[in-house]
């Protein structure tokens, strides 16, 4: 049976309880504690992004598997204004925040599997995968 469990991001609340839920399941799995760093602070951005441009939205933690292979997967997703210019914030050191600018690219990263899906007005959808070793 697949593990997966999925948070409601609405308040700062929701971000602490989604890291909970990651780093639980990824311990679960198997992860090393650097490892297990690396997708809850994976979780922790893309959280915090829901929550600062879209208000709300879910975060969506499941075991992965394939050829053999076990990992961890995570979907952000929310109905938000979406991201206009998603190569740009892809770019190291780009911030509307006025954060550090780690956030997507430093997402990328940490994990193995990257991929986003954003359109204007309709939301954003970031899948992310981190595989044992």
């Amino acid at each position: 049976m697949q593990v997966q469990t999925h948070v409601d991001i609405h308040s700062e609340w929701g971000i602490v309880a989604a890291r909970q839920a990651g780093r639980k399941l990824a311990r679960e799995i198997g992860f090393g504690s650097v490892d297990q760093a690396r997708v809850t602070t994976a979780i922790s951005e893309l959280a915090r992004n829901i929550y600062l441009y879209a208000n709300k939205g879910q975060i969506h933690i499941e075991e992965a598997t394939s050829s053999g292979k076990r990992g961890i997967k995570i979907i952000a997703t929310d109905e938000g204004p979406g991201i206009k210019d998603v190569r740009r914030v892809m770019e190291d050191g780009y911030t509307t925040s006025g954060g550090l600018g780690a956030g997507l690219p430093g997402v990328k990263r940490l994990m193995d599997e990257f991929k986003i899906d954003s359109e204007p007005d309709e939301g954003t959808t970031i899948t992310t995968v981190k595989w044992l070793r």
